[in-house]
């Protein structure tokens, strides 16, 4: 492991807004569960998830506009999660927080409708037809935030992938979900929208080789 890794990750230990838990049993439950308002963020605003958070760009990004939202950022990649939390600690910022640990694992961290919305940004695609549950917004990850979202709370795509794109479209029409807006290139459709302007690093580079990007949201 590279030494600017393991800087990274024994400075990741000392953020009080990142909270680490990689493995745990299927029914443990984190003490935060239920509480990120009350014990963490300290307010009532609602909270959004960003799940696959890499280096935590959408996740600041978004809090910066929204300082009357609160926003997690949750990935198993503590190098990449580093950048995020360490931009919102410097900018001061006291409505963001880091989850490391896996996506499946979100029931462990978060009570029935403790979400307002969840965001999925340039996910693996998984391709592999045995893959498909893996995949960010596949029904069984549907489900898993559907329990944890408040009444009408939305889940929204963001990818560069065809494959991805299409899959979640025929995802939400097996599952007779409700898509609320959808758009196969957002600079076309919606060009003055928050969603164009905050760009990840991944999403820089697939607009670099000109890949449109694409956007779904839906409510399960």
């Amino acid at each position: 492991m590279g030494k600017n890794k393991l800087q990274h990750f024994a400075e990741l230990d000392t953020f009080e807004h990142v909270v680490q838990f990689m493995y745990s049993e299927e029914d443990y439950d984190h003490p935060l569960k239920g509480k990120w308002n009350t014990d963490f963020f300290k307010n009532n605003q609602p909270i959004t998830l960003e799940v696959g958070c890499g280096k935590g760009e959408y996740t600041v990004g978004l809090a910066k506009i929204h300082p009357d939202r609160n926003y997690i950022g949750l990935d198993l990649k503590g190098n990449r999660m580093w950048r995020g939390a360490k931009t919102a600690l410097e900018d001061g910022m006291d409505n963001v927080g880091f989850l490391r640990t896996q996506a499946d694992r979100i029931l462990n961290f978060f009570a029935p409708g403790e979400l307002a919305e969840v965001w999925v940004t340039f996910p693996d695609p998984k391709p592999k037809k045995g893959n498909a549950r893996k995949r960010l917004t596949s029904k069984d990850s549907s489900e898993r935030y559907k329990q944890l979202l408040q009444p009408g709370g939305l889940i929204h795509l963001k990818t560069d992938s065809d494959f991805n794109y299409q899959f979640t479209l025929e995802t939400i029409q097996e599952n007779n979900y409700e898509i609320v807006r959808n758009s196969d290139d957002i600079d076309r459709d919606f060009p003055d929208d928050e969603l164009v302007k905050i760009r990840t690093y991944y999403e820089m580079m697939f607009r670099a080789k000109g890949f449109p990007i694409k956007l779904i949201s839906y409510r399960p």
